[in-house]
């Protein structure tokens, strides 16, 4: 330990609370700090989790703070190199991602502020829902450099549909290659053609109709855990997401992650947040990775961007 490194996530709810255990028992920070609107709550968590540390082995040191509506408490960020920004509310069953569009917007924005005001050299990590939406407004409000922002989607999505074809096929995950580009949504945009199975194309193991079916599922994945769970969504895949692009950041690994980036010139596409493999470092975004596409995958990919670059435009004002 004594790596001097802290970082920040942003809400206690279930997704909060478990990105910051597995952020905690990665061992690479000195502090994590966990915040939350609920008084009590982020300071229970913490302590919850410290007596874990003695069983699981890590130093971590994990710090709850009950934040206020004026800024009260976020001077606990204070130095992050990380945060993550969970905060707001989850989906129900029947609500789309853009339901929370609103209340979210106004609950980012604040968050935003006060990373502006107490990390204003950490990189932020947006996971609020509706994804590609929250992370722009996350960058306009923080004033941040582009590659400084991001969102968690794509990885996520790329997990699931790796999960849908090992679990079709019957093979080890580890076995399956998958990619998912575009929006963190009704236009997300899985890339069948850079799937493999072993080094072969998933095409040569699957018939088309197939493939289709686990590229839908992969997109309603998200509902389909709402849909069971039926009090909230999901969490452990989230989380685990998450941590591993802070993860990226704070070891500066260069490691390329299907991420929700500023594009700007890559896939003929500008000026928009939007699904794509990025290479990330200790500030971000290092660059965004282009990658061969089919001419259909490419044009579902701008229609992506457009749906996107609308929705983002919309709710700068919110």
């Amino acid at each position: 330990m004594g790596t001097g490194k802290k970082v920040t996530v942003v809400g206690a709810g279930f997704y909060g609370s478990t990105t910051a255990q597995r952020l905690a028992e990665y061992d690479i920070f000195d502090t994590v700090v966990l915040t939350d609107i609920v008084e009590g709550k982020p300071e229970g968590l913490a302590l919850d989790m410290n007596q874990s540390r003695p069983i699981e082995g890590f130093e971590t040191k994990v710090v709850g703070a009950t934040t206020g509506p004026n800024g009260e408490g976020y001077e606990a960020i204070a130095g992050s190199d990380v945060v993550v920004v969970t905060a707001g509310l989850p989906r129900k069953p029947g609500m789309s991602r853009m339901d929370l569009l609103e209340v979210n917007a106004k609950i980012v924005r604040q968050v935003s502020e006060n990373v502006a005001r107490y990390a204003p050299d950490a990189v932020v990590i947006v996971v609020s829902n509706p994804l590609d939406e929250m992370t722009a407004l996350a960058q306009k409000v923080t004033g941040f450099p582009y590659p400084r922002v991001m969102g968690q989607a794509g990885m996520l999505d790329t997990a699931r549909f790796t999960n849908n074809v090992a679990e079709a096929l019957a093979v080890p995950v580890a076995t399956v290659q998958t990619l998912t580009l575009g929006s963190h949504g009704d236009t997300m945009v899985p890339v069948p053609s850079r799937c493999t199975v072993n080094g072969k194309p998933l095409a040569d193991l699957l018939p088309a109709d197939k493939v289709e079916e686990l590229v839908e599922r992969t997109r309603n994945g998200g509902a389909e855990v709402v849909a069971l769970l039926k009090t909230g969504s999901a969490y452990y895949a989230p989380s685990a997401a998450a941590a591993r692009m802070a993860r990226a950041v704070i070891e500066d690994s260069g490691a390329v992650m299907p991420v929700c980036a500023w594009v700007d010139g890559q896939y003929g596409i500008s000026g928009v947040y939007l699904g794509v493999e990025a290479e990330i470092g200790a500030a971000g975004v290092r660059r965004v990775v282009e990658t061969a596409l089919t001419g259909s995958e490419r044009a579902a990919l701008g229609e992506a961007a457009e749906a996107v670059r609308a929705k983002q435009a919309d709710v700068a004002d919110l």
